[in-house]
């Protein structure tokens, strides 16, 4: 195995590991790290792959808290902005597309961080700039977490709904993804290879997380992983 192969499925197993353990992250963890590894137009259809392996298996975890009533509206404004986004990706520099998507890392993690409260959003208009923001950064850098999970927050969901809506956004937002991806030549044949070869990595990550997830203190891992994300993203945009 050579060491790129090996970096790969570390920063997979890491992201995998992530997800699992807290219900995100893993697009946020893997698209901090990959791109300095195998760069942004490879990392971002592998991520793809990735997020929708791994969603599905949560998905199935978490079916029973799903609240499709609750995320609807976010998902549908999401397919209209990811194909933007690939778009995006495709026709812009990638050192300025680097530097965007550190600032998406680090502006998330460092709101996370600061433990910011904002408004109660109840109004259905949010749901739908949420939704298009989050599958325009979906598109491009497999990143439409941040913005989909201060929605969640600002709707106060419970720990458990929480949990489980995000799943049920992001198995819908990463397969328009990986669609949009294939439309557009992007799973070229050493992206299919560097995915196949990871799927051991994937499974371990997973059952490590589900595993510990009664274990290992929740906050304080989150904690630590987004202190990280606020330093990889400050690296990425310089």
């Amino acid at each position: 195995m050579d060491i790129t192969t090996l970096l790969v499925g570390l920063i997979i197993f890491l992201s995998a590991f992530t997800q699992s353990l807290s219900g995100f992250g893993l697009a946020l963890v893997s698209m901090a790290l990959l791109p300095a590894v195998i760069g942004i137009r490879s990392a971002t259809p592998l991520v793809a792959l990735v997020a929708i392996a791994i969603e599905v298996i949560l998905i199935i975890r978490y079916r029973e808290s799903l609240d499709v009533r609750a995320i609807w509206k976010v998902v549908l404004a999401s397919v209209v902005g990811i194909p933007l986004g690939v778009l995006f990706l495709s026709h812009v520099d990638e050192h300025f597309a680097l530097t965007i998507l550190g600032l998406v890392i680090a502006g998330y993690a460092l709101y996370a961080l600061l433990g910011l409260k904002l408004p109660r959003l109840e109004n259905s208009f949010w749901a739908y700039v949420v939704g298009l923001l989050g599958g325009m950064l979906g598109g491009a850098y497999n990143t439409s977490g941040p913005p989909v999970i201060v929605y969640a927050d600002c709707r106060r969901w419970p720990p458990d709904e929480f949990k489980s809506n995000l799943q049920g956004y992001f198995v819908i937002s990463s397969s328009v993804v990986l669609i949009s991806h294939a439309l557009s030549g992007n799973l070229t044949p050493p992206v299919w290879s560097v995915f196949w070869r990871s799927l051991p990595f994937i499974g371990v990550g997973l059952l490590a997380g589900l595993s510990l997830d009664r274990w290992l203190n929740p906050v304080m891992f989150r904690r630590v992983v987004l202190i990280l994300l606020v330093i990889m993203g400050i690296r990425l945009m310089f």
